[in-house]
């Protein structure tokens, strides 16, 4: 059996709450955006303002920045597509991002035990350390990647690959782990293990065909890769 040496992490919805980081997010994009909106934004982003509550097939759960960006900007007049990438960007650096579990206790586990870790995320990048550094787990990543970074996004395989040759580990042992299935996708493209989580909008049946293991949090992956490593 082929031993896990590093993890690389999707962010929203598995190192963060989804619901209530990108819910507040997407809240604030809507008012700015109410302005120039033509049509209901709400509803082509598949939210409820009122609830948080996100459609399961709402493009902000797993889609990139830049695909958001073109969706919205088909319902919009007024306002040039960079603008709003500028705006988007901005409301997710400064967006109060909720972790899932004690972010730092976790990872540092995680470290301990000798694992290298890495963020692959379709949030762009600036935004993505900026969060990382708020929860005090910025210096804890070998590796990061945005949509914007080079790699393209999730679920193509190339920030994942990326980050196996950053690190000089083959993607056989390393787990790639995600609560939706752009990441677990990705994890089969790139030959890395699948590991799902439950803390975005994903349940356990939609994740179980495509993970090899479905998991509460992340808190419960060091004993999840011990288990594995022993065997």
């Amino acid at each position: 059996m082929t031993q896990i040496k590093a993890v690389i992490f999707d962010k929203d919805g598995t190192l963060f709450d989804f619901r209530q980081s990108w819910g507040a997010w997407t809240k604030s994009l809507l008012a700015e955006l109410r302005p120039y909106a033509r049509g209901d934004l709400a509803q082509v982003l598949g939210f409820n303002p009122g609830t948080f509550d996100f459609a399961p097939d709402s493009p902000v759960i797993a889609q990139t920045t830049f695909e958001i960006a073109e969706l919205v900007h088909a319902h919009l007049e007024g306002i040039s597509h960079k603008a709003l990438i500028e705006m988007m960007n901005h409301l997710a650096a400064t967006a109060p991002m909720v972790p899932a579990v004690a972010l730092p206790q976790i990872l540092s586990d995680l470290k301990h035990r000798g694992l290298k870790l890495g963020l692959a995320t379709n949030d762009t990048e600036v935004p993505a350390r900026a969060h990382l550094s708020n929860a005090g787990v910025l210096d804890l990543f070998e590796f990061i990647a945005g949509c914007d970074s080079g790699y393209g996004g999730k679920p193509e395989a190339g920030q994942l690959l990326a980050f196996a040759a950053a690190i000089r580990v083959p993607p056989a042992q390393i787990a790639m782990v995600g609560d939706s299935l752009h990441d677990l996708d990705a994890a089969r493209r790139a030959g890395m293990r699948a590991v799902g989580v439950l803390t975005g909008p994903a349940l356990r049946a939609t994740l179980t065909p495509h993970a090899d293991v479905v998991l509460g949090t992340i808190a419960e992956l060091g004993g999840w890769i011990d288990s594995l490593n022993a065997a």
